[in-house]
């Protein structure tokens, strides 16, 4: 039997999670002088009330290898094998940490996913269910790193302030946005963030305007499966976004998720993305 896990970012609802029995190792998210584990015993919301009531400095830390070797070891006391699907490794050492950890083992393969929050998760929910049909691991590692490339992430960020606070952007960058509305796309391009089309006006006219500069004339989307994922987003503003998607695409499955608080850390409240596959 196969152990499909990944790292907290991989943004997965608890109902996925459960139903796939995909095992979650949390990042670790610092706020102040105190440490959490990211969808353990911190949520957003309680990120969000820290950073803006209480004007903490919030940030987030890798697992650790020593973390990841209890995590691999504990595991394969009940399966044969393990498949772990990392955060990007340009975003953070987890993948280098989970690595290392897993040559004490022989039967534990490590994915770099090159990529954050549901761009990993469609990662981790495809090597669930090639596990499920007992497709041999090596086979489901190989599929993977041939998907990796094919995964579109993207988003909008509301306020620019969280990455600002994270040194992602300059403090003038973040209030230059603020004061002309500005709204930027943060697209995930060769495992690295980059800021791609600025969108001006109100959320959801951006989001709207993102929605459709993302699907709009295009044959080469894998229509099975898109996610849309936010830092609780309103839920008027998820179903107008719904509803924008379709405008352009008919997908199998259209799955919303809330990012965990390791992205939210980063992002900030109001941010939303699509993030879907390419043929």
């Amino acid at each position: 039997m196969i152990k499909v896990s990944a790292d907290s970012t991989c943004d997965l609802s608890p109902s996925i999670l459960n139903k796939f029995d995909i095992a979650i190792m949390p990042l670790n998210v610092i706020i102040g002088d105190k440490q959490f584990r990211d969808g353990v015993d911190i949520t957003p919301f309680e990120i969000f009330r820290y950073v803006e009531e209480e004007g903490k400095a919030c940030s987030t830390a890798a697992i650790n290898v020593y973390e990841y070797h209890n995590h691999f070891e504990k595991l394969l006391s009940s399966y044969d094998a393990v498949i772990h699907i990392c955060l990007g490794s340009k975003f953070s050492s987890c993948y280098q940490n989970a690595r290392l950890a897993a040559q004490s083992f022989k039967n534990v393969f490590v994915i770099d996913s090159q990529n954050l929050s549901t761009g990993s998760g469609h990662l981790v929910l495809d090597a669930a269910l090639m596990a499920k049909e007992k497709i041999d691991p090596r086979e489901i590692c190989l599929r993977l790193n041939n998907l990796v490339p094919k995964i579109e992430a993207s988003f909008i960020i509301d306020q620019l302030d969280y990455l600002r606070n994270g040194g992602r952007c300059s403090s003038l960058a973040a209030h230059g946005a603020k004061l002309l509305l500005i709204k930027p796309c943060i697209n995930v391009v060769d495992g690295q963030m980059l800021v791609g089309k600025k969108y001006r006006g109100s959320f959801e006219k951006c989001l709207r305007n993102y929605v459709r500069d993302k699907l709009q004339n295009r044959d080469n989307i894998d229509t099975n499966r898109i996610f849309i994922t936010h830092t609780v987003s309103d839920a008027d503003i998820v179903r107008m976004v719904k509803e924008e998607v379709l405008k352009y695409c008919t997908f199998k499955e259209i799955i919303e998720t809330k990012a965990g608080s390791t992205i939210s850390c980063h992002c900030g409240p109001n941010t939303l993305g699509i993030l879907f596959k390419q043929k």
